[in-house]
């Protein structure tokens, strides 16, 4: 076979499985543009016969989506910095900072991602009743701020970075924050984008936590406010199909305009790690 069509082949398979996977997203916005009732019919209809944005206007004026929408947006914008700081820092100092026990409490880490995290939800929970943080923004947070994988990337790239940049610092004088904040943070930039993108896609998309820790209906989030609202419009599949446009849009551009960061930490991370 000759190598022109063989490229040809592959490229035409690779394009069909890119349809098959945005079909259900494109179908989900064309259903979310129709009017009423109209993706009810048999046969559905593929695309709306008078597009219109009724459904977005309904999810905002009367569900009251836009709130929703900024409670997640808050809890995941903060549990993504709050975790890429710690992460960060714990990760360095796995990778370049000598103290007893660091490899023995490294493999604790490890050893305890094969723990579920359901079997966590009710000591966490427990935990945060008694310190208040039920029902907060704060409860909703405390789980995304540090986490073993975060910790277990940071520290691959990490031993990247030469010894000898982080000692010759010290002989200048610089203090362990000023060589971190300085010189690690800008060599981690690709990683910490890789990072940012895992922290804010979890936060973004958890359905459990929320619904376990936020009883009061001014603070849930897009997933947990999209499944209250299947229940109780259960026949208005565009309004429906419009929540899951609103919930899915900001990770898909946040994934779109930082892909090219997010690749490359996840190439070089395994290269260098």
């Amino acid at each position: 076979m000759e190598p022109r069509l063989a490229r040809a082949i592959v490229n035409g398979l690779l394009l069909g499985l890119a349809g098959l996977s945005l079909a259900p997203l494109l179908w989900m916005l064309s259903v979310s543009l129709m009017q009423p009732g109209e993706a009810a019919s048999f046969p559905p209809p593929l695309l709306p016969s008078a597009p219109t944005l009724h459904n977005y206007h309904e999810l905002f004026a009367r569900v009251g989506m836009g709130r929703y929408l900024f409670n997640s947006f808050m809890i995941a914008a903060l549990t993504t910095l709050i975790a890429l700081l710690l992460n960060t820092m714990a990760g360095y100092a796995f990778a370049k900072l000598r103290f007893a026990g660091r490899e023995r409490v490294f493999r604790g880490l490890l050893a305890a991602l094969v723990i579920p995290a359901q079997v966590t939800m009710m000591p966490l929970f427990l935990m945060l009743k008694q310190l208040g943080l039920i029902n907060t923004y704060a409860g909703a947070i405390v789980p995304g701020m540090a986490g073993i994988f975060g910790i277990f990337l940071v520290r691959q790239y990490a031993r990247s970075i030469p010894d000898e940049l982080l000692e010759a610092a010290r002989i200048d004088g610089a203090g362990e924050f000023r060589i971190f904040f300085q010189i690690v943070l800008p060599a981690l930039k690709p990683i910490l984008v890789t990072l940012a993108i895992f922290s804010f896609l979890g936060a973004w998309n958890d359905f459990m936590w929320p619904l376990i820790v936020l009883s009061d209906s001014g603070l849930q989030t897009l997933p947990v406010a999209l499944a209250s609202l299947s229940r109780e419009h259960v026949q208005d599949n565009e309004l429906m199909m419009a929540g899951s446009v609103v919930t899915v849009l900001p990770v898909l551009l946040l994934f779109l305009v930082l892909q090219r960061y997010y690749l490359q930490g996840l190439l070089m991370g395994s290269v260098k790690g």
